[in-house]
């Protein structure tokens, strides 16, 4: 912390009321002491999946899902596809599909690409089902487009969920 000295201010009453004659100090002159300290300013990077985050949380409060327009949400972790069409809302999930479910993975030969594009051809059956021709929002949750991802993607833009 550095110390400084600085004068008090002076003021005399005729320098604030302008209609008194008589003029006399209000403050009598003293050095005071205040402290400063000096302001440090550090910036805080984020990471790579913190961004992505942060901007998935700033998309959903933009885009929320209806009966008739759901959002499509998918995560991708590191070896399975889930995918959910969301009505917000209800606070209702009209859809969920995973390359997990073993009414999409008939096989066990089958590969989790395969299966992701069968999570999308299943999210189709489901749409032409509830009547739904298009959705609000697309939601990746911030990850990029993998292999698995791209079959899925493929798979519902074929329908017309995706421009191509």
């Amino acid at each position: 912390m550095a110390v400084a000295n600085f004068p008090a201010l002076q003021f005399k009453t005729c320098d604030i009321f302008r209609s008194t004659p008589k003029c006399f100090k209000l403050l009598p002159l003293q050095k005071t002491n205040l402290f400063v300290k000096t302001l440090v300013v550090e910036a805080k990077a984020n990471t790579r999946t913190e961004s992505a985050k942060t901007r998935n949380r700033r998309m959903l409060k933009k885009f929320n899902g209806t009966p008739r327009r759901p959002r499509l949400s998918v995560f991708c972790s590191e070896k399975q596809l889930y995918a959910m069409l969301v009505d917000d809302k209800n606070k209702k999930c009209l859809f969920y599909g995973s390359t997990l479910q073993r009414s999409i993975r008939d096989d066990p030969t089958c590969t989790t690409i395969d299966a992701a594009k069968r999570v999308g051809e299943e999210l189709v059956k489901a749409c032409i089902d509830l009547n739904i021709n298009e959705i609000s929002y697309y939601d990746r949750n911030g990850f990029a487009r993998g292999e698995r991802m791209q079959a899925f993607e493929i798979a519902i833009s074929n329908y017309g969920f995706l421009p191509t």
